[in-house]
């Protein structure tokens, strides 16, 4: 049986996979309270268009982002290969959310966890990565996420006994993880209906995981990436692929059309699902749900969904998250 305490274990190189994700509590009850999200509908939205639309609500998740679904997928995926433990920090680059998650799974499985992040990263989440006990590195904040990672990967090879560098970007639990949860979650909770899928694209592993498990139960299933309109913008989360190092972990075969949203009509959305729907989500979610509607008005009949990867702190406010 698992350990109970995740200090008995200290190196782990005697112990199964299993064994090794067990003593460091990874299956305990509140770290099983990621993912099983609602599917909510936005029908005022979506009213007299002819279309349904459903969002997956990941807003919910404990630390209130998609990500903790990709983290969890990477730290199972760490401690089952023996490569994280007491001994090594968890070392990632992050926009923010990915990072909160890591900082609150380190802190209740028992990790040391280091953040490369750039400097005008959201107060609020530099305030809860420090609240969990993670050390922040910043970086240059004209260089995004881009420099960030270009960071972590020096930090991981100048101290490879030190550092597990888990490269969210480039990691293939990341996107595994999306086609063993949130896929079969949003096909069973849409009764196989789905028509369309509409996500975000930052690491890529939400809209890649998702669609691969999709369109495996429905081949005509379509799949839209949602990115900024261009490479400046207030989007926090979503790349301009365009002009961003390309993620291993986006699969553009399985992306059949892409919708660019600018930031003003991301924060207009905001307002209007708080307001008409009575969700407070982030800039990003708002993005999707522009791209969303667009996607249902062309196509007459369309059972579409989208994903809310956060919630916005300020949604009547128009802040970025």
């Amino acid at each position: 049986m698992y350990a109970s305490d995740p200090a008995t274990v200290t190196g782990g190189a005697s112990l199964g996979p299993r064994e090794r994700a067990g003593a460091f509590r990874i299956d305990d009850p509140f770290v099983r309270t990621v993912g099983n999200t609602p599917l909510v509908p936005l029908s005022r939205l979506a009213s007299g268009g002819g279309f349904e639309l459903y969002a997956k609500a990941e807003f919910l998740n404990p630390t209130g982002s998609v990500k903790d679904r990709t983290a969890l997928g990477i730290v199972r995926h760490a401690l089952e290969r023996g490569d994280l433990g007491r001994e090594r920090t968890l070392l990632d680059a992050s926009s923010g959310n990915t990072a909160v998650a890591y900082a609150m799974l380190g802190a209740r499985i028992g990790f040391p966890v280091e953040i490369v992040l750039p400097r005008n990263a959201h107060p609020e989440r530099v305030a809860r990565i420090l609240g969990y006990g993670a050390r922040i590195i910043y970086t240059d904040p004209l260089e995004g996420t881009d420099g960030a990672q270009r960071e972590a990967r020096r930090l991981a090879e100048s101290e490879p006994g030190r550092y597990h560098y888990v490269d969210q970007y480039n990691n293939p639990a990341n996107p595994g993880t999306h086609y063993a949860t949130t896929g079969p979650e949003i096909w069973r909770q849409s009764g196989g209906r789905v028509t369309h899928f509409v996500a975000g694209v930052g690491t890529g592993g939400t809209i890649s995981g998702t669609s691969r498990y999709l369109k495996e139960r429905s081949p005509t299933l379509r799949t839209v990436g949602v990115e900024p309109a261009g490479p400046l913008h207030g989007l926090e989360g979503l790349k301009h692929l365009a002009t961003a190092l390309r993620p291993s972990t986006y699969d553009e075969r399985l992306v059949d059309e892409t919708v660019r949203v600018e930031t003003e009509d991301a924060e207009a959305m905001r307002r209007r699902l708080a307001t008409e729907e009575g969700l407070a989500v982030g800039a990003s979610a708002a993005a999707a749900v522009v791209a969303a509607l667009r996607v249902g008005a062309a196509t007459p009949g369309a059972v579409v969904v989208t994903v809310l990867p956060d919630g916005g702190h300020s949604a009547t406010g128009g802040g970025r998250t």
